[in-house]
């Protein structure tokens, strides 16, 4: 009997070994792998860029099976960056982002789907000013691999188009700034 339990267990294990499992990560914001950039066109003539400096979140990744994978991200909003201290002050009040009331703007995946090519559609509930709204994030995995300091990292890079009446943003700056493209690249260090 001992050693068809041992049989049984070895043979469990060795099926399990031949499995891939999804790892879970930490998305590197403390050594400044990651980022959260926007875009919104300036009347029709230019890009006003920015990002949001203080986010963290985490996410589960198995090549073999993509589609199990999932994301959770959580960013300050105050944490606005655009390079003008007027501008980003004003991206801080009731007319943006109104942080005063919503300081956090949350991401948690609830599917995703492999387009092909190491592509993928990850769609999630976004939470931005109050407002909760399904958006779809094309993400493109970039790597993965041991780093120098013994860990093990996978890279990504996403990107979405946000329509800020969808999330209660009320300034209106115009027909060519009606949305704002999100671009989003992540390190992650696994846990």
């Amino acid at each position: 009997m001992l050693k068809k339990s041992f049989a049984a267990l070895a043979l469990g294990s060795m099926m399990l070994a031949g499995q891939a499992f999804a790892a879970d990560y930490a998305i590197d914001t403390k050594g400044q792998h990651a980022f959260v950039n926007f875009k919104i066109s300036h009347l029709g003539y230019s890009w006003l860029w920015g990002s949001f400096r203080e986010f963290d979140g985490s996410f589960s990744f198995d090549a073999a099976k993509p589609e199990a994978s999932s994301v959770k991200v959580t960013l300050k909003t105050d944490s606005v960056f655009s390079n003008h201290a007027e501008r980003d002050k004003h991206l801080r009040s009731e007319d943006f982002l109104n942080v005063s009331e919503h300081p956090t703007a949350t991401f948690a995946s609830t599917s995703v789907k492999p387009t092909g090519d190491g592509t993928a559609d990850i769609t999630g509930d976004l939470t931005l000013n109050g407002v909760t709204k399904p958006v779809v994030i094309a993400a493109k995995f970039l790597g993965e691999g041991k780093d120098p300091w013994g860990g093990y990292r996978a890279g990504f890079e996403g990107t979405t188009t946000l329509k800020l009446k969808d999330f209660d943003i009320k300034m209106d700056l115009g027909p060519a700034s009606q949305s704002v493209d999100l671009i989003i690249s992540v390190e992650g260090i696994r846990q």
